[in-house]
């Protein structure tokens, strides 16, 4: 959950530089997902993530995150609930329905 606070922090962040003076209310909603979508899929890593020494694995390791499954997996993930709806492993229900999981980097 550190990776989200770190993520939602920088996404709050650079969306306040283009709202200034005003605060960036839900923009930052949008800034979060358009960020975490592109970066999971050419990186496999959120910057928060990235500086917490994770990354997301998924069923094809070689290869780069479908689109989709960033898109429903952050989608989800915006809502935080399915976030805090844990499994026996520690896999979220936005891991689970797009079989990814969030693994520390070796």
């Amino acid at each position: 959950m550190a990776q989200y606070l770190v993520d939602a922090i920088a996404s709050g962040l650079v969306t306040a530089l283009f709202t200034a003076p005003d605060p960036p209310e839900l923009w930052s909603l949008l800034t979060f997902g358009v960020m975490t979508v592109v970066f999971l899929v050419l990186t496999g890593q959120t910057p928060g993530m990235r500086l917490l020494g994770l990354r997301l694995a998924h069923p094809q390791p070689e290869q780069r995150l479908a689109l989709w499954r960033a898109v429903v997996r952050t989608g989800l993930l915006t809502l935080l609930l399915p976030a805090l709806v844990v499994d026996s492993d520690g896999r979220g229900l936005h891991d689970r329905l797009t079989d990814t999981a969030v693994v520390r980097e070796r």
